[in-house]
């Protein structure tokens, strides 16, 4: 993404500022360059336990995925990198939503961007990391002592990454994005190789062809996969020059994601027979494939690209705790979530500690309740949580990018180093397109089959997800709803305590 500024105005208007939540934040550090608001783009949206997910969808599912790269993470990215540039404040969207549209909308829809994190975090991520380790180094057994102890381990050292200060945190999340390309580039080299020595025998019976049922199915798991260009802003004062390094590393991390989504899903798929791709170990399976093009070696070529698997995984949670928690920390700070005292960040560490330890408990909370679900499928298990953080995610957006075109039309005399092509036109065309796309993912993530009932395709929701509607709604749905009476009930307290107390004689 080029820099395109326009013409300076001759009396440019500065960004407006978040006094009141920066004020609470004294020990900020900017240690954030361009080179690491990169890494921390492909650290957050490259995401290892969507790529198997997406493959599921059979050959279709490489042509959903250039599409909506085009037609969602284009127009996306442009947005987000102009907004970005304008408005760096410590908190990114909250503030954004909260200029717009006020403190209790940025507070529920901080509060559903933050916790799907730790969901996430004590949900798929976990439950993909377990699942490889057992299969690949170390049998540890479903529901064992060493599965439970694993999965706490792997939880509590994302956390603790995200706890200790962002000068060093950041070259965890750096070398976790720098392992994940290199894993990606190695399976899909292989993969290659691995064709056309055995013959690619998953295309024989793949079909590109795209269909209204594999877009439904595909939508939503491909948007979560795309988002999240807009995280390294929640730590906007933390970067040395956001105006300036924002729109080209988030340029950067764009075209790195899409590369590194699309390639690996077509390796897996050239080479897995069709209808042996799972969600939950669709790249080790075609990795336990492929790496026996290298003879006696591939048994320990195999346990590496393992464990280098695991690890991308731990940092990809890490960094999303990094920034996530970073935002509900502003909300809190900013009297928007039940205590400031949430908001507060270690005068040593410059990092919000008690935001960080809540979100620990969240994620161990929700793996445990997701241990027993679906009997301990481990398959259904993954299909389920991840689709409760993709519904947690997206809506939030559904307020956030309302709140961009908000910023855009009240506040454009903001100096904005970087535009959207086409001026105003431009984003909000992009603001349309990207909206458009959100809505459709927010509806088919959180009503799986009803669209489909509407446009007559046939829709087997036992079969595909591996536990009842009733049970699948409930987690979903039940999620939602305490997230909302959540958000409004921190506000609720929040507000008596920002409340004047009435003098007494």
């Amino acid at each position: 993404m080029p820099d395109n500024p326009p013409p300076a105005p001759a009396s440019p208007a500065p960004a407006p500022t978040a006094t009141s939540v920066s004020a609470s934040t004294p020990h900020l550090h900017r240690s954030l360059r361009r080179f690491d608001i990169m890494a921390m783009g492909v650290a957050a949206v490259i995401s290892f336990d969507t790529v198997g997910q997406i493959a599921t969808g059979g050959g279709e599912a490489v042509t959903w995925t250039a599409a909506i790269a085009v037609f969602f993470l284009i127009p996306y990215a442009l947005l987000f990198a102009e907004t970005g540039a304008a408005f760096p404040q410590e908190g990114g969207p909250y503030v954004w939503v909260k200029r717009a549209f006020g403190r209790l909308p940025a507070a529920v829809t901080t509060l559903f961007y933050w916790v799907t994190n730790p969901i996430w975090l004590g949900g798929s991520l976990v439950f993909l990391a377990a699942e490889t380790w057992d299969g690949f180094v170390f049998h540890l057994g479903q529901g064992t002592f060493a599965d439970y102890a694993f999965k706490l381990l792997f939880i509590w050292i994302a956390i603790l990454t995200a706890v200790v200060s962002l000068r060093r945190g950041k070259w965890i999340t750096t070398a976790g994005a720098a392992v994940k390309v290199l894993a990606l580039v190695l399976f899909t080299a292989t993969a290659v190789a691995y064709g056309i020595g055995h013959g690619f025998r998953g295309l024989d019976s793949a079909s590109f062809s795209p269909t209204t049922a594999g877009f439904l199915a595909l939508v939503p798991v491909l948007l979560f996969a795309y988002v999240g260009f807009e995280a390294p802003n929640a730590a906007g004062e933390e970067m040395h020059d956001p105006q300036r390094d924002v729109p080209v590393a988030l340029g950067r991390s764009a075209l790195i994601a899409a590369a590194c989504y699309l390639l690996p899903v077509f390796a897996i798929l050239a080479v897995v027979p069709a209808g042996q791709v799972t969600g939950i170990g669709g790249f080790m399976e075609g990795a336990r494939m492929v790496f026996g093009v290298y003879g006696p070696a591939s048994g320990a070529v195999l346990t590496t690209v393992a464990v280098m698997f695991v690890f991308a995984l731990l940092t990809q949670g890490s960094a999303w705790m990094i920034v996530s928690d970073r935002m509900q920390a502003m909300a809190a700070a900013d009297g928007g979530f039940f205590s400031r005292s949430l908001g507060a960040f270690h005068p040593t560490l410059g990092t919000p500690v008690r935001t960080n330890l809540l979100s620990g408990v969240i994620a161990t909370l929700f793996m445990l309740a997701a241990m027993r679900l679906a009997a301990g499928d481990a398959a259904a298990v993954f299909g389920v949580v991840l689709t409760v953080a993709v519904t947690t995610l997206l809506l939030s957006y559904l307020a956030i990018i309302p709140a961009l075109v908000a910023l855009r039309v009240r506040h454009g005399d903001v100096a904005r180093p970087y535009r959207v092509p086409f001026g105003t036109a431009g984003f909000m065309c992009c603001a349309a397109l990207v909206y458009g796309w959100i809505l459709v993912g927010s509806w088919s993530a959180l009503f799986p089959g009803t669209l489909e009932s509407v446009l007559g395709i046939g829709y087997d929701f036992h079969a595909l997800w591996g536990v009842s509607r009733l049970t699948f709604e409930g987690f979903t749905l039940g999620t939602v709803v305490a997230l909302l009476l959540i958000g409004t009930a921190g506000h609720a307290v929040a507000r008596r305590r920002r409340a004047p107390k009435p003098l007494t004689v």
